[in-house]
């Protein structure tokens, strides 16, 4: 499934216009971005929590040349989903 057929599905489960929908869609993404962003956690009970998780520094190999390279440490987004999409993915 793509963001329009996202979209379409909420529009269609919400009876809302798909212009609203899509509003809506990228408004919570904008949402979650700009709180991970900021070094903040975003809960949503039965679904999941996002959150920022830091990644240190290290040493890794260039597949092509085999040189070692050294990769600069970073914050990534992380995903743990909730017990109720758990249960739901594994019927």
């Amino acid at each position: 499934m793509n963001k329009t057929e996202l979209i379409s599905a909420i529009s269609i489960r919400t009876g809302m216009p798909q212009d609203a929908a899509r509003k809506a869609w990228d408004a919570a993404i904008e949402t979650i971005s700009n709180e991970l962003a900021g070094g903040g956690t975003v809960i949503i009970p039965g679904f999941g929590t996002f959150s920022v998780k830091h990644r240190s520094a290290r040493k890794g190999v260039n597949p092509q040349s085999g040189e070692q390279i050294e990769i600069p440490s970073s914050d990534v987004p992380s995903f743990k989903p909730g017990k109720a999409l758990k249960a739901a993915v594994n019927k």
